[in-house]
């Protein structure tokens, strides 16, 4: 095929528009290793096909299986990591980000996969970002059996990436956890989180950045710098949550429901009364008393530092509260020693009871229904500890 070009000109090839093939490649070679030790026996074929396969004979045991599917980002959580270069823990972000949601019905995570766009594909970089996402999934026992990185030039910079995942996991259909199983009286129990997770990093660097702070700064309060406090790798609660369900089951030896776990909520964007709020039937509410917690320190700094008012943060951060679930009254002090034992730690925050007709007179301490959710209502009461 005959080529022609204007005078003077060089001819354009795909490294020249900024797009590195053979670097891609040397990514993959660098996480195999660790995208390898992730394989459960559901796994199918090795790594770099063009599509992740597993073996769901091994669900041949199920009566009805659902299969339970999430999808997610970290958010601008990733410019702490790019600022700091450091890119090794944001992959427990994404998977606590996915993986959680979907154990919030009681689902056994199976297999994720993730996507990951850079303006320039280092290597080393790309591979540290996979190892985090591979650790965080083994701890979630969670196999990883496929990616994509992709290469953007002019469109991100050099430095600059975004990392997004999705995963399936499976629940038996008379087991699934939610609205449908939650009771008057039902206590609800918080387990902590690690800090800021990925959710709110919007308005956290918004309030840094006011009060003119460095991510080397150190903080007396935090006990070590402000960036390292706000690269707190997400807690991935997968498998105390499933534990918790299999040690509590919501149905009884004879199929009726028994005296266990009624469900589960992911406290994410949002932040804490309208995550829990999507997991409660319309005609119920669940009393929160802030006064069964302290708010850990970087809260506390955000607050102060920015002059955030609570209703605000309340909406944006978890405030230390990762995970919630919703049990029977029956076993709620031994759901918290369980967790208590794995090294969780948890505490009855409030009770379920009927919706109070009149409590929008709460302001914004009532919420009722969140993200398209028809769900119940959440009156957070009292003050924070101290």
């Amino acid at each position: 095929m005959s080529q022609s070009r204007a005078h003077g000109t060089e001819a354009v090839t795909y490294a020249s528009a900024g797009v590195d093939v053979e670097a891609g490649d040397r990514a993959v070679e660098l996480m195999k290793s660790a995208v390898k030790a992730t394989h459960t026996s559901g796994v199918v074929g090795g790594v770099g096909g063009f599509a992740g396969l597993f073996d769901v004979s091994e669900l041949t045991g199920y009566r009805k299986p659902y299969l339970a599917t999430s999808t997610d980002g970290v958010g601008t959580k990733v410019a702490i990591a790019q600022s700091l270069d450091v890119h090794d823990t944001i992959g427990w972000d994404l998977v606590g980000m996915v993986v959680d949601d979907i154990v919030v019905v009681g689902a056994k995570p199976l297999f994720m996969t993730d996507y990951i766009a850079t303006g320039k594909v280092v290597p080393e970089r790309i591979a540290d970002i996979v190892r985090g996402i591979a650790a965080a999934c083994e701890a979630a026992g969670t196999a990883l059996v496929g990616g994509e990185t992709a290469e953007h030039p002019g469109l991100l910079g050099v430095d600059e990436y975004d990392v997004a995942g999705a995963a399936t996991g499976v629940i038996e259909a008379d087991e699934l956890l939610g609205p449908q199983r939650v009771r008057d009286g039902d206590v609800v129990i918080g387990m902590a989180s690690s800090g800021l997770h990925s959710n709110g990093y919007s308005l956290v660097r918004r309030v840094i950045n006011v009060a003119g702070w460095q991510l080397d700064r150190q903080v007396s309060e935090l006990g070590r710098t402000l960036g390292e406090e706000l690269l707190e790798p997400t807690r991935v609660y997968a498998a105390d949550v499933l534990d918790l369900a299999r040690a509590f089951p919501v149905n009884g030896p004879d199929g009726t429901t028994g005296h266990g776990v009624r469900g589960f909520s992911h406290v994410t964007g949002g932040g804490l009364a309208a995550n829990l709020a999507r997991v409660l039937p319309a005609d119920l509410q669940a009393t929160v008393e802030r006064s069964t917690w302290s708010l850990p320190p970087v809260f506390q700094l955000v607050a102060q530092l920015g002059q955030v008012p609570l209703a605000d943060l309340e909406r944006t951060l978890n405030l230390g509260v990762g995970m919630v679930a919703i049990v029977d009254p029956a076993v709620a002090d031994a759901a918290v020693a369980h967790l208590t034992e794995r090294g969780l730690p948890s505490w009855i925050m409030g009770r379920v009871g009927p919706v109070d007709p009149d409590a929008s007179r709460h302001g914004s301490d009532w919420v009722q229904g969140a993200k398209g959710v028809a769900g119940g209502g959440v009156l957070m009461t009292g003050d924070y500890a101290l």
